[in-house]
This record gives structure tokens, sequence and C-alpha cells, in this order.
């Protein structure tokens, strides 16, 4: 998880050169340095320069992230924000699905993984030639005083009849927020972050952006596109060409989700799709807990015939010493030592298995009888369930938790404060991501694939309460009016309705 590490180094430091140069240039930096890395692993002689390489890329990750939503967010017109957004997130997971194939073409080429991690270097260079030929954000070349050149890239995108009262809004914003600077408004890093924490809008909108990046990552997504084909041996699929195929078809759910998002994200507004898909969410997470609970309690018994019929020096050890061996099913045999497996008969995988020790010599002797060799996971009548709950996870999750996250985070920050909280919450994501990836396969080893998917529907919960509670809906609003939105504060309302508390008083 090297890349995901440089990836959180990276966020941060995105945040802190899109304030300090620019949105474009940030990019542009990103590119390179993903490119660099790409290439680096293509070519590494030891396993450590590919180490480096992936540290090259989790920074042009990590800086990409969160650049590229608010890059696109403040060069788009309200009506269709949303939409363009969540096209960046339609290109994530379409360039994901479509990596999944171009590896498995390359499996048959000489130097497979050479080419499968060169490639890569590939999207980086395309994206920093045209990145050259686009514009820098008007609203940040505003901000460092180009009115002209903002003005210019504003009449690109908004109808004359719109532009007028576009540049106002942007001029009072920029206005509102030099007064509040005062003297106050150079310094270093340090002293911008303080800064910006002195403003009730940016805590306002900082503890929105940490909440959704976070709960993005707590419902369990990452360990479900990492482990995908770990899952699905869990389920009891113990092919891994078909587990790999499963989750082919998960990553390309997760691509038509993203289109869903664009069609709806600008109609219905981002904090509404966030609660119905963090519903669905929990909904999948406690039913697939059941599943694997059923699948665990009514897996295949152990018989002891089977188990020494390979020998008796075959048998897993922790069987041969239990105390209850009659008790022993086809869970408590994989469950018993990282050393042991499950061998069934084939077309008879629910009938009773051997427990034998997890070694190549008897794999290859159970399929040598054509039988059924399992090392994650037991045969279960359940699993095809489990195989349409993960895809019914995806579809649930991508609309809403997918990419409504990083929609919010380029519209919610005070324009002088952008890429510092964008860069917060996005390390805030990182970070979530790396916890939660590095900790799913100990704790299924501690409660159980049933326990562990129970565990992550708990914390959608509280996702889900905290997004209700924390999160505004900015469906609609140009960027200068999601500010105003923020100072006036907000009452929650069920599916994104917002009532705002300056009303209240002037009614």
């Amino acid at each position: 998880m090297v890349a995901v590490a440089g990836a959180i180094v990276g966020a941060g430091l995105g945040g802190w050169l899109n304030d300090k140069i620019g949105r474009k240039p940030t990019i542009i930096i990103a590119d390179v340095l993903f490119f660099i890395g790409a290439i680096i692993m293509a070519l590494a002689p030891v396993p450590w320069v590919i180490i480096l390489g992936r540290i090259f890329v989790g920074l042009g990750v990590g800086m990409a992230s969160m650049t590229s939503p608010l890059y696109i967010s403040e060069t788009s017109p309200t009506r269709i924000r949303g939409a363009l957004v969540s096209t960046n997130g339609l290109l994530i997971t379409g360039g994901q699905f479509l990596s999944y194939l171009i590896n498995l073409g390359f499996t048959q080429v000489k130097g497979t993984w050479r080419w499968m991690l060169g490639v890569a270097a590939v999207p980086a260079f395309v994206q920093l030639i045209l990145m050259l030929s686009l514009p820098e954000s008007p609203r940040w070349l505003y901000r460092k005083d180009k009115v002209s050149e903002a003005e210019a890239i504003l009449a690109s995108i908004y109808p004359p009849e719109e532009l007028e009262e576009e540049m106002k809004a942007l001029k009072a914003s920029i206005e509102s927020e030099r007064a509040e600077e005062g003297s106050d408004g150079g310094g270093n890093m340090l002293s911008k972050i303080k800064q910006a924490w002195g403003s009730q809008v940016f805590r306002r909108g900082l503890y929105a952006g940490v909440t959704v990046q976070v709960a993005q990552q707590f419902v369990g997504i990452n360990t479900v596109m990492y482990y995908s084909p770990t899952i699905v041996q869990l389920a009891g699929f113990a092919s891994k060409s078909t587990a790999l195929a499963l989750s082919l078809i998960t990553s390309g759910l997760n691509a038509v989700g993203s289109i869903v998002s664009m069609m709806f994200v600008d109609r219905h507004g981002r904090r509404r799709l966030m609660i119905i898909s963090m519903v669905g969410i929990i909904t999948c997470l406690v039913v697939l807990a059941i599943v694997f609970y059923q699948a665990a309690a009514h897996a295949p018994k152990i018989s002891l015939a089977e188990s020494t019929h390979f020998g008796v020096n075959s048998t897993c050890s922790a069987f041969t010493s239990a105390q209850n061996p009659a008790t022993w099913n086809c869970m408590t045999c994989l469950k018993a030592a990282s050393d042991c497996s499950f061998c069934a008969n084939k077309g008879n995988e629910l009938h009773p298995g051997a427990c034998l020790m997890n070694t190549n010599g008897l794999k290859a002797a159970c399929h040598g009888e054509h039988r059924v060799y399992f090392t994650e996971g037991c045969p279960s009548k359940f699993g095809f369930l489990a195989v349409i709950l993960l895809g019914a996870y995806i579809i649930s999750y991508s609309p809403g938790m997918g990419t409504a996250p990083w929609i919010v985070n380029s519209e919610i920050y005070p324009l002088r404060y952008r890429g510092i909280g964008g860069g917060i919450a996005a390390m805030a994501n990182w970070t979530s991501n790396l916890i939660v990836s590095e900790t799913f396969l100990t704790l299924t080893q501690a409660f159980g694939s049933a326990g562990t998917f129970l565990l992550f529907a708990g914390f959608s919960i509280i996702g889900l309460v905290s997004i209700y509670f924390l999160v505004p809906e900015t469906k609609g609003l140009p960027i200068e009016e999601v500010e105003h939105m923020l100072e006036k504060g907000f009452k929650p309302r069920f599916l994104g309705r917002v009532k705002e508390e300056n009303k209240i008083s002037e009614a």
C-alpha cells in the first residue's frame, strides 16, 4: 500500500499547490509524477525500485484526485456542474474496468508485469498533452487579479445574459473574502491553515467535506474492489479464474453507476443521492453478513476418511489434534490455521470432504482426482446469492457515495481556502482507504466474513447519520452562493432538503 501512502502525501501537497500555482499546473505536475512512476516500475531491475515507482504514482494520484474535480467544478456551468464532475468518476471507474481487460491481454505476453505497469504511463502522457491546451480555472485567475483572463474564460462557459451575473457574484465573493482577510492575507502554509480554521464557513465546509470522504471509504468499497477475487472465493467459488471474472463484473457495475450519477446528480442533488446510496449500502452489507453467516454455519462437514485419503501425513495438523474433530466443518478447517485447506468432491461439493495441509503437492493431488480445492472460502448454496448482493452493493454505492463526495468537496469551500480544504478532505479519504484496505483480511480472520461486513454496516450507519446532520445540499447553487449558504447555516431535512436559518429570522 505504498501507493496509497504516497497518495495521502500527494493530496496534502496538491491542496497547497492548488492555491499557490493554480489548478492546471497542479494537474500537469500530477501527470508528470504518474508518468515517471509508471516508467520506473516498468524498467525496475530490483523490487525496491518498483516501490520507488509506486511512491511517484501515489503522489500523482493523490494530487490529481482532489485537483481534477475542483478544476472541472470551477470551469463548469452551474446547471450541469455535478454531471461534469461525475464524468471524472466515470473515467476513473471505466479506466479500472479497462485496465482489467488490458492486464488480461498482457498475461500472454513476455515480460507480463512490466507491460502491465508501464502501460499506465500512456493515459498520463495523453492527459499531460491535452492539459496544455486547456485554460486555468477562471475563479483562481480572478482571485489572483487576472480579471480579464477570468472573464474571457467565463465567456466561453456562460451565455452573455448569464456572464454578467456570474462576474458580479465572483467579484462580490472575492471582495468579501479580502475584507475578511484584512492584513492577514499572506503568510506561510501553517498560518493560512490557522486562518482558514478561524473561518466558520470553512469549518462548516470542512466538516461536510471530511464526513463524506471518510464515509466513502468506511462503507468498505475498496475492500470489495481490491479483494473482490478473495471475497468471491469466500462466497464459495474456488476457481481463481471464476473469481477474477466475477470481480471484472463488479468493476463494470461501478462504471455503470457513474453514468447513473451523471444523469441524476444535478436533478435530484448530491445530498439526496448520498443518503439513498447509504441506505442501499447498509441494506446490502447487513444481508451479506447474514448470507456469509449462513454459509459458514452450513459449510460441508469434515470426513475423517476423506482427510486420510491422501495419506495420514496429508491431514491438517490442527484437525488431527482437535478434541472434537467430529464437529468440524469446512469453515472450521480453514479458520483453524493458515496451512489448512478443504478438498471437495466435484459435483458434490456440499458433501463431507477432506481437511488437508495447504501445499502445492496436495493441491495437485486433489485436482488430479478431479476434485475442487478451497483455501479462502467453502462451497455453499449461498455463494451465488452473495455475488448478487455484491453487485447490488456496487450499484448502491457508485451513483451516490462513489461520485458525490468529490462533487461536494469541489463546491463546499470558500475560494481562498478551496485548495486547503480539498487537500485535507482528500488526505482523510486516502488515509481511510489505507486503514480499511490494510485491516480487511485481518478482520475477516478475527471476526469472519459475516462479522466484517456487519462492522462495515455499523460504520455506514454512523456515516449516514453524519451526512444527514452535517452535509448541506449544493445542487443548482453557483459556487459563490454555496459560501453564502454556509454563512447562514442550515437545518437538515429528509433526502437533502435544506432549511436555511436566515429564512426563519426573515419570516
